[in-house]
Formats: C-alpha cells, structure tokens, sequence
C-alpha cells in the first residue's frame, strides 16, 4: 500500500508542470517545445532595434516589456537595456502604482504558467529595485498564458509572448 502511494505520488510530481510537445508547422516537435532541452534565446536584434528602439512591445506608458527564454524567468543580459529603462521611467512617474504583468507562451498547464508569469513579474521587480527603484507602488498579477500577443505556430511568436509587460494603474 505504501510502496502504491510512493510511486503515485512520485509519478504525480514528475508530470506536474511539464511542457507539452505540440508540433510545429511542419509537423515536426522542435527542440524549443521539449522541456530539458536547449532553450530559444531571446534575438535582441528583433526585439530592441527597429530605429526607434522598441520592438515586438506590449507594455504602455513608455515602458517596454522585458522578454524570457523559454521555461525560465531570469532576466537575460540582452533585456539588461529594457530593465534600465524601464527603472528610468519609473522614477519619472513618481508615487503612481505600476503593474508587472507575467505572462507565457502556450506550452505547460494553466497553473504552471500561473506560477511561472509570477516568477518572472517578480523577476522584473527585483530587478528594478537592483536599479535603485522604490518598488512599494509595484504590484505583479500573472496573466500565464491567456494573454497572447502573437499567436502563429512559431517559435518567433512564442517568444513574444514569454513576457512582462509593465502598465500604469489608473
């Protein structure tokens, strides 16, 4: 009996939170949907450059939103820039409250990316506090995966939506 409720309860942590592997246009699984593997790495060049500097944003207020690899929620050395920005651009609001809104991509159950659009809107407040930003006006929600900007296939799109968008309350 006891040897039942071990391997269950074993079995059970080991499929909780784990990616699906859906296929991509082709039909085929690839290595950015499979949990372990290498993970898609954020194209600064598509994401920052576009002559004005932002691109792919859906943050508002002048801020921009800062972008994750997949599965994770440390912030990348190349979102370094929209971090400091967007801690500049917080000390010009002043006493406002701003919301850190967490988001994901698709892959994984609703309460993995619940948890995991938390981790990287906190991710982004220590962040901003690491910039001197007094974070006592910052409130974080996590969205998961229920508020997609882009929806194709694609590994471009997905990462477009592993993000935290950053918002004025009004």
């Amino acid at each position: 009996m006891m040897k039942k409720i071990y391997v269950s309860t074993i079995a059970l942590l080991m499929l909780s939170g784990c990616a699906q592997n859906t296929p991509d246009a082709s039909g085929n699984v690839s290595d950015a949907n499979r949990i372990g593997s290498d993970t898609i790495s954020i194209d600064e060049s598509n994401m920052m450059e576009d002559g004005s500097g932002i691109n792919y944003n859906s943050s508002s207020d002048g801020f921009v939103s800062v972008y994750f690899d997949f599965d994770g929620y440390t912030i990348a050395s190349s979102m370094e820039n929209r971090v400091r920005h967007n801690a500049t651009k917080l000390q010009s609001v002043g006493s406002r409250q701003v919301k850190l809104e967490g988001n994901c991509d698709e892959f994984g159950t609703d309460e993995y990316n619940y948890a995991l659009g938390l981790k990287r809107a906190k991710a982004v407040k220590d962040a901003l506090a690491d910039q001197g930003v007094n974070t006592s006006n910052v409130v974080m929600v996590s969205f998961g995966e229920s508020s997609p900007v882009c929806s194709d296939p694609t590994d471009e799109c997905y990462a477009q939506n592993r993000r935290v968008d950053l918002r004025l309350v009004r």
